[in-house]
């Protein structure tokens, strides 16, 4: 979850790394005494995310700065449309201006492509999730972002969720007398609270997993045809998630095998950071 105290500390500490001694510039170009008001506007279509992080940028450099937000995270937006207005003191505005929209162009680039996946799918049992795939501290960031753009959230760390991979299974493999005895005796120890899920590369790795009770198996890189039969073999005893090779260019064809959850690790790691600008106008201060 995106809470007050986690935007404040990332922003505080983008804030930092970008005006550690001050803005010279506005120091010592912009009067002390001059206002500004400006537009946060879309030079393209898209969906919106990271409405208080923006604003956070501002009232955390100067609280005399107000920001006024003309649409609510995940709404869409068309191209021109002012998405937010900004008012104060000039230098003000123009410091945090940099970080207010690296942070809502780089969520709004996220929400936009994730939203895209989503149409993709659109009609079939799939649901678009990410992955822990992010940028490292800006997790949180990021993964409110999918949400905004109708995805969901995958586990949100190491700690939220058991997940074997294939370098897992293969020290299991080399440990233990079979995946299965291996993976029971990891649910006797879990609290029962805890899911399971299991990635698995070739079908004959399935049954093994099943029998241990698992809640969710990954089909990791499957054919189309692996994945029907897939999906088959499992016959509604997990949870089956696709994922590896997805794009926008495969995930509707993914989808229609039948799978209940597709990640996408490109929702974050990939997404283009989307056009917004800032249009700032300067109110010098009278004689």
């Amino acid at each position: 979850m995106l809470t007050r105290p986690t935007i404040d500390r990332a922003v505080a500490a983008a804030l930092e790394e970008d005006a550690p001694w001050g803005d010279l510039t506005s120091e010592y170009l912009i009067p002390e005494q001059a206002t500004a008001s400006a537009e946060l506007v879309a030079r393209e279509p898209g969906i919106f995310s990271g409405g208080e992080v923006f604003s956070a940028a501002f009232r955390l450099t100067d609280p005399r700065v107000d920001v006024q937000l003309r649409v609510q995270d995940g709404d869409a937006f068309a191209k021109g449309a002012v998405l937010a207005v900004v008012s104060g003191p000039a230098r003000s505005v123009l410091t945090a201006e940099r970080i207010g929209l690296n942070f809502v162009q780089r969520m709004s680039g996220i929400a936009t492509l994730t939203a895209r996946y989503v149409a993709e799918v659109e009609g079939t049992r799939a649901r678009i999730a990410d992955t822990r795939k992010t940028t490292p501290g800006l997790r949180a960031f990021e993964r409110h972002a999918v949400v905004n753009g109708g995805g969901r959230n995958h586990r949100h760390s190491l700690s939220d969720a058991v997940m074997a991979k294939d370098n897992h299974l293969a020290i299991l493999a080399a440990t233990h007398s079979s995946v299965t005895a291996a993976l029971l005796g990891a649910k006797e120890r879990l609290p029962h609270t805890t899911h399971i899920e299991v990635e698995v590369d070739r079908l004959d790795q399935i049954e093994p997993v099943l029998a241990a009770g698992i809640g969710t198996i990954m089909l990791d890189n499957f054919s189309l045809d692996d994945l029907r039969t897939g999906v088959g073999l499992v016959a509604g005893r997990a949870v089956v998630e696709a994922s590896g090779g997805v794009s926008l260019e495969t995930v509707r064809a993914i989808a229609g095998t039948g799978v209940d959850v597709i990640s996408v690790g490109a929702l974050t790691h990939s997404a283009r950071a989307l056009d917004l600008g800032l249009d700032v106008r300067i109110t010098a201060p009278e004689d």
